[in-house]
């Protein structure tokens, strides 16, 4: 990762920022060259403006296919800009009715130390006691939602459901299980990438069974603790996984299509499932969602998540890395599955 300065409209007595630039293209795996760091003067924010100063931002999948030149449901991140993502953060600054100094907003301008961000981009929360800031990034945020949306409403799940989750051991998958636990699904079971994970997810999250997909493969392995078949499939990971779960799929089964993690740095095409016959006869619906079409849940969400959290029925874990210059490495390994629970970058404390 390369070091820059630019000179900028800096507002009187504030330090200079910094901020993450998109320097290349990455082609596969990203890696730390593909990320500049660039100090910035501090703007003053105009009428209708606050300037924030981030404390937390969010290095989430959906990033890396932003990073690609190619058309898709979000514009591609610009080379020689700034990235943007969730962040929260306080307050320092503001021309804005409705907001003033000192107040904690969640907004979309992460991977700097300070943004501006306009009043209508910007949600005013409180914080939680008990409950860390971080968390409305994670489990009261946007993975929060994506996880009560996409098995609710996209997989349309029922009490009485066999539940299978990718990727369990992150921000989403491991809510998704937790919620269908709690929502009375008849067994829960799920994957992830290390021993220390399936012991998290079948003792800490109350999973029923979980496996090592990379011990075995994943159809063997599903097979195994899921003997009866599955009735809802919940995919972060695509590739085999998903072959995986169309073979375990119970007639009129659904799949909520949330992310393909598994082939996001391949540098060429990638083939579909070899078994998406199976759709056919056993009558399986397979609907992929964007959460940001779902953002009307939101309210419904934090009510009932907020109160399993008060109520110690919901737990999740967060894996913080310090300094804005570090978050190009934090997104990294969160492609490779380093972080267990929400992958965060800690800027201000």
């Amino acid at each position: 990762m390369s070091n820059e300065t630019s000179s900028g409209s800096g507002a009187a007595g504030r330090t200079a920022s910094r901020e993450i630039r998109l320097a290349s293209r990455p082609e596969g795996w990203p890696t730390e060259e593909n990320f500049e760091l660039v100090e910035v003067g501090v703007p003053a924010p105009g009428e209708g403006e606050v300037l924030v100063r981030n404390r937390f931002m969010s290095v989430d999948p959906y990033m890396r296919g932003r990073m690609n030149d190619t058309e898709s449901y979000v514009p591609p991140f610009e080379l020689g800009r700034p990235l943007d993502g969730g962040a929260v953060g306080e307050v320092v600054e503001s021309r804005a009715p409705g907001l003033a100094a000192g107040d904690l907003v969640l907004h979309g301008y992460g991977w700097r130390e300070y943004a501006l961000v306009r009043a209508d981009q910007a949600r005013k929360i409180e914080e939680i006691p008990g409950v860390p800031l971080s968390a409305y990034l994670g489990v009261l945020g946007m993975p929060g939602l994506t996880a009560y949306v996409g098995l609710l409403d996209i997989a349309a799940f029922k009490e009485g459901d066999a539940v299978f989750v990718s990727g369990a051991a992150g921000a989403v998958g491991s809510l998704v299980g937790q919620i269908a636990r709690l929502k009375g699904a008849s067994r829960v079971v799920g994957s992830a990438g290390s021993q220390e994970k399936i012991a998290y997810l079948t003792g800490k999250l109350g999973f029923d069974a979980a496996f090592n997909y990379k011990t075995a493969p994943v159809r063997r392995q599903l097979a195994q603790v899921a003997p009866d078949g599955i009735d809802v499939y919940f995919d972060n990971v695509g590739g085999e996984h998903l072959e995986a779960a169309l073979d375990a799929l119970k007639t009129y089964g659904r799949v909520a299509m949330c992310g393909a993690i598994s082939v996001y740095n391949a540098a060429g095409p990638v083939p579909g499932p070899s078994n998406l016959f199976l759709a056919v006869g056993k009558r399986l619906t397979l609907r992929g969602f964007i959460v940001g079409d779902h953002y009307d849940r939101m309210t419904d969400m934090i009510r009932e998540v907020g109160a399993w959290l008060r109520d110690g029925e919901i737990t999740f874990e967060e894996t913080v890395v310090d300094g804005l210059e570090n978050s190009p490495r934090a997104f990294i390994d969160m492609l490779a599955g380093a972080n267990t629970g929400k992958m965060l970058v800690r800027l201000a404390r």
